[in-house]
């Protein structure tokens, strides 16, 4: 199809790798980010799934190993630290601010709009307008709606989404390698660590520095840890800021209520094996994000489409949240080449992003389900292991 005028919502990994791809395909693209700055997210680990790295690696030949860690084993511990089960299997570790700032340098920073906040799609026979708060009004043959788990643009076109808390929030933190004494650092730095125990699980890994750097001793120790919290009064409080504010997504470094940091260090001081008790004791600011399970029924509307969260928010266990957004934007990219204007490529686009983000979303429902409520995970089930179209894939 003809150059088209695209205009992506959101400038994170799922919106900015749709927008390079469609910018390399040779459309007019632009990037609107509501936030006034550019983003971090103080170099929270991701697991680097193959449709997560495939930009930078296809079309920026950056060597994968300067933007992630690789680890050789998924290991099981049990309460007193010991090995109770090892398999040998390679994983791929990055964080989000590394690939966001590798993003970022092969975009056009004079169409990277910060402080623009989308709040509405308005359509057009042959095309749509996006309306910023403030006002201004911006004209796109296509409006691609990545503005993640909180999207605004949802509500407007799905405003009954099947949305819902999962009955836990994953509580996270990361460590700089050198923090550590040197004989914990060394048990957690070639293997994915877990710790499995009543409704509950732990799962420790590296992850690169805070400036990028993947040199040991300059890495980051990162950990996720699943625990439940019973909606109502107490997932209210613990939702309840340092300040008193009520929070919806997540409780950012430094704002975790006084009493929850002290409780969750004492729970991994009393309950978890010692090694990684001492990566949660040395972590300095705690944050928690809340685990959402989110499905639509529809992707397309009119001459705008939901990519990544803002259609499908998928509980984190398969890894695969940030390779399902940018799986979005390579699926979108392929149709459009094939087809003769927007509206043909978004109708063959839906139905083949609609199944994926539904059978990822039952997937790691499974898996919640298994651990947090059921305590029926088995150290070496491969459903554990991380993929976005299936276990290991």
């Amino acid at each position: 199809m003809d150059a088209a005028r695209i205009a992506v919502v959101g400038g994170s990994l799922g919106g900015l790798t749709a927008a390079c791809l469609l910018r390399d395909d040779g459309h007019d693209v632009r990037v609107y980010e509501r936030s006034s700055r550019e983003l971090e997210q103080r170099g929270a680990g991701i697991g680097f799934l193959e449709a997560t790295y495939r930009y930078l690696v296809e079309r920026t030949e950056l060597p994968l190993d300067e933007v992630s860690i690789s680890t050789d084993w998924i290991r099981h511990l049990d309460r007193h630290g010991k090995v109770a089960h090892a398999l040998e299997h390679r994983y791929l570790f990055s964080s989000w601010n590394a690939v966001y700032r590798q993003l970022l340098e092969h975009w056009d920073l004079d169409r990277y709009h910060l402080g623009h906040e989308i709040v509405s799609i308005e359509q057009r026979d042959e095309f749509a307008i996006a309306v910023c708060a403030d006002g201004t009004r911006i004209e796109a043959d296509l409006v691609v709606c990545a503005d993640g788990v909180g999207s605004t643009l949802r509500g407007q076109f799905q405003p009954d989404a099947s949305q819902g808390y999962a009955g836990y929030v994953a509580w996270r933190g990361m460590v700089p390698e050198a923090d550590l004494p040197s004989e914990i650092a060394g048990q957690l730095t070639d293997a994915i660590t877990y710790y499995v125990y009543a409704n509950s699980h732990i799962l420790v890994y590296p992850i690169p520095g805070i400036d990028g750097s993947v040199e040991p001793g300059d890495r980051l120790i990162n950990f996720v840890w699943y625990r439940n919290y019973l909606e109502g009064a107490e997932f209210e409080d613990l939702m309840t800021d340092v300040d008193g504010h009520r929070r919806d997504l997540s409780l950012p470094p430094g704002s975790v209520a006084p009493h929850h940091d002290a409780e969750v260090r004492a729970h991994a001081a009393a309950r978890l094996p010692p090694v990684i008790a001492n990566v949660v004791e040395h972590t300095e600011d705690l944050f928690v994000q809340v685990v959402y399970d989110i499905e639509v029924d529809k992707m397309v509307f009119g001459n705008a489409c939901l990519l990544g969260d803002a259609a499908f928010a998928v509980r984190p266990h398969a890894a695969a949240g940030t390779a399902k957004a940018a799986e979005d934007g390579w699926a979108l990219a392929r149709h459009l080449r094939a087809s003769e204007g927007v509206p043909e490529a978004l109708a063959a686009w839906e139905p083949e992003q609609l199944a994926l983000g539904r059978q990822l979303l039952e997937r790691t429902r499974r898996i919640g389900r298994r651990s947090q409520i059921d305590n029926t995970w088995t150290p070496g089930d491969p459903e554990f292991i991380f993929g976005l179209h299936a276990p290991g894939d």
